[in-house]
């Protein structure tokens, strides 16, 4: 379960005296707790549970990516740095993601399975998508295959 995953990495990072892995599942686990605190509040008395902390995880990879851009952008490449560690240390905790080849042939798949046939049907698609291959895909790979797929056709 990913919840001892955290505990389980933080001892070692802080054992490790890794001061980004530290820092970055420190951060993880915040986040966690801010998001459990939430449920609580709408009735979930045990928080948020896998699929949840999976999404959660792959929100804090795209704001570290886009800080990436604007640290790029102001010539800050130390912190563009740090940023990519922590997406690659927040990874760890997250499925295999699929090869382009592989969502490409995922997609599809759920296109032919859901019957779509044009940009209207993309909705559909994309919650099909989340639904099966859920943590495993990135959903603006997966969006920018879908409207090949079905802007073409």
């Amino acid at each position: 379960m990913l919840r001892e995953q955290f505990t389980d990495a933080l001892k070692d990072a802080m054992k490790g005296r890794d001061a980004l892995g530290t820092s970055t599942v420190r951060l993880v686990i915040a986040k966690l707790k801010e998001q459990d605190i939430e449920a609580r509040g709408k009735g979930k008395p045990e928080g948020i549970d896998e699929p949840q902390i999976q999404q959660m995880l792959q929100g804090m990879i795209k704001q570290r990516r886009e800080s990436i851009g604007l640290y790029e952008q102001g010539k800050r490449d130390d912190l563009a740095d740090k940023e990519r560690g922590e997406i690659a240390i927040i990874e760890r905790f997250l499925p295999k993601q699929m090869s382009e080849t592989e969502a490409e042939t995922a997609v599809k798949e759920i296109v032919a399975a859901t019957g779509a046939s044009s940009v209207k049907d993309m909705g559909k698609v994309m919650a099909a998508i989340r639904e099966r291959y859920a943590g495993r895909i990135d959903g603006a790979k997966a969006s920018a295959i879908v409207k090949k797929l079905l802007g073409a056709g």
